[in-house]
């Protein structure tokens, strides 16, 4: 698998957000991680390729906002949830912005590092097809 692609961390959480940056680095992924889905989207560039790893609970963040913005700017990135409340609530949004993959945390590492190859290799097939 090709790891220029980038994986991209939202986590309100300074130390779940650099833990799990650590772990993606540490696995020889780009990563570039924000603080919120609002950071995420000023710095978003339309020909990015890669996965989103979001904490679907950070405040301030409708479930289908994100999504929203990303479709209007023409991107599309396969998204993994994580989330420290693993009830009907997130289950529900999670499933509202098609994610791909959800994890309670504390999340464990291989299994994450394995859903977000899954997501790459998702990602790279659709940008394959489009070319």
């Amino acid at each position: 698998m090709e790891k220029d692609r980038c994986v991209f961390v939202i986590d309100d959480n300074p130390s779940a957000r650099n833990g799990i940056a650590h772990l993606i680095r540490a696995a020889g992924y780009a990563v570039c991680d924000f603080a919120s889905a609002s950071e995420f989207l000023e710095k978003i560039n339309p020909d990015i390729s890669g996965c989103l790893v979001l904490d679907i609970t950070i405040p301030g963040l409708l479930e289908d906002e994100l999504v929203m913005e990303l479709k209007k700017c023409n991107i599309e990135l396969p998204i993994i949830v994580l989330t420290g409340d693993d009830n009907s609530e997130a289950w529900r949004k999670a499933n509202n912005i098609n994610a791909v993959g959800f994890f309670r945390k504390p999340v464990d590492g291989i299994a994450l590092l394995d859903a977000i190859e899954w997501a790459l290799r998702k990602s790279l097939n659709r940008d394959n097809t489009r070319n």
